[in-house]
């Protein structure tokens, strides 16, 4: 045997042994990868299959098991090249041909997965679940192209009976439900969309729009700054990160102005921010009855009880029928007061009757001082008026009316006098002025055996300097 051809053995041998140690290298890291599956260890898994792939890139069955990791682990889109790839290797694989169907239908690649299960014998149930799926997807997006907003809803709803992880689904469907007002809703389904894609920008504009017209526009602002950092440029996160901070400065400057005691610029600040949207009942609503209550404070009675005329006729509620309730008290209607809180009452929700039940009565308490002696009315402050305003309205009233400085009408400034006196003296000590609010009865003879006392009130607090500058005045019996 010459040299040449013992080489050649050689070679051939080497060759062959080659082979071998890496079919059963590839083997061992199959092996290897299983374990390491099995102990939930999925990185290593990983790795093996990876170099399970490069030394057999034609063996299915290093691609099916990378597929099984990929899944365990929601790698899907990493999953589904995995058994495409295996599928196109064994075409005849009805296990593998499956599993892909399966990971499509959860997918809600129903359509896709429909040409993949064709083949497929003794699986009819899935067949027909894929099927539904398929169908009630393609009606879905014609309903949403036409804009058949609870068409599509129900339609999407059917299609995710079959689904487990369908992003494009569950965004598709928070678009219908936003459009029919469902706005929490939509807020689950975006809510899961961004968990799965968290550079999701659309998920992010919708979920804030969703946010703001529930009325949280601090959760708003934050969603579109989100989308704003994956695009600062997005027109949609920009536009509504505007729009909605707009709102916003309008609101504040009015709540400002109203703690400053500046409420018709409060009123024009709310009117202001209501006016960028008057669709959003979610602020429209609630910044009402903050207008009823500063037209209260100016004196403008009527026009608070126009302006809670109108938060009820949209939608009665409690709140709006109280703050109905505490204008038509300021404009002395009473009765009419009186029915407003009743009614309030009466919708109030079982268990949450008690504040209602409270200024029910303070209002049958109103209506019964009416037809006696009102302080408030005298000192011409509201109800809920604070000590520092009835203290104002006193000292104000008492130097007018005082009898030293109205002597061409003298007996009508001592009667005011008296009252404004008598008004303060009750309504400036806390425990008295809650036995009025109540309604009890304050001195031992109610409405004359306390003229005397109050006289002698007003001549303390005036000699102490109470009339301001430390001027005396000195009351005439």
């Amino acid at each position: 045997m010459t040299m040449s051809v013992k080489m050649l053995f050689v070679y051939i041998f080497y060759f062959f042994a080659s082979v071998s140690a890496q079919e059963m290298t590839a083997g061992k890291l199959r092996s290897k990868g299983e374990e390491s599956f099995i102990s939930g260890k999925y990185d290593d898994a990983i790795n093996f299959y990876q170099k399970a792939i490069k030394i057999e890139p034609e063996n299915a069955m290093n691609h099916y098991k990378m597929f099984r990791v990929r899944q365990r682990t929601r790698k899907y889109a990493d999953a589904l090249r995995d058994i495409s790839r295996a599928l196109e290797l064994r075409p005849d694989s009805m296990d593998y041909r499956l599993q892909k169907a399966k990971l499509l239908k959860s997918l809600g690649q129903c359509e896709e997965a429909l040409l993949v299960v064709k083949p497929l014998e003794g699986h009819e149930n899935f067949v027909e679940q894929v099927k539904d799926c398929a169908t009630s997807i393609a009606s879905a997006q014609k309903m949403l192209f036409e804009e058949k907003w609870r068409e599509a809803s129900h339609l999407l709803d059917r299609a995710m009976k079959h689904v487990e992880q369908a992003s494009d689904l569950s965004f598709q469907r928070a678009k219908a439900l936003y459009h029919l007002n469902d706005y929490y809703g939509a807020i689950g389904d975006l809510g899961r969309v961004i968990k799965a894609h968290s550079n999701h920008i659309e998920a992010y504009e919708l979920r804030g729009q969703s946010y703001f017209r529930l009325g949280d526009h601090d959760t708003a602002i934050n969603h579109f700054r989100e989308g704003l950092k994956l695009d600062p440029e997005h027109k949609g996160c920009k536009a509504c990160h505007k729009f909605v901070k707009g709102i916003e400065k309008k609101k504040k400057r009015g709540d400002a102005s109203f703690e400053e005691g500046e409420y018709q610029q409060a009123i024009d600040h709310w009117w202001m921010a209501i006016n960028y949207d008057t669709t959003h009942l979610a602020f429209f609503r609630p910044t009402l009855l903050r207008i009823v209550k500063a037209h209260t404070k100016l004196g403008q009675h009527e026009k608070a009880i126009e302006e809670a005329n109108k938060h009820i006729d949209n939608l009665e509620s409690v709140e709006g029928l109280q703050a109905l309730g505490a204008a038509q008290q300021g404009a002395e209607k009473f009765q009419e007061a009186v029915n407003s809180y009743r009614r309030a009452v009466e919708i109030s929700p079982d268990g949450e009757k008690r504040e209602a039940q409270q200024k029910l009565q303070q209002a049958e308490v109103a209506l019964k001082q009416s037809k006696e002696k009102n302080y408030y009315k005298i000192l011409g402050v509201a109800r809920d008026a604070s000590q520092k305003e009835i203290k104002k309205a006193y000292r104000s009233l008492a130097l007018k009316w005082h009898p030293d400085k109205n002597t061409d009408n003298i007996e009508e400034a001592e009667k005011k006098f008296q009252d404004i006196g008598e008004a303060y003296e009750i309504l400036s000590d806390k425990e008295s002025r809650g036995k009025y609010d109540r309604g009890e009865e304050i001195y031992e003879n109610q409405g004359g055996g306390s003229q005397r006392n109050a006289h002698q009130f007003f001549n303390r607090h005036f000699q102490q300097g109470g009339g301001g500058g430390g001027q005396r005045f000195h009351f005439k019996f």
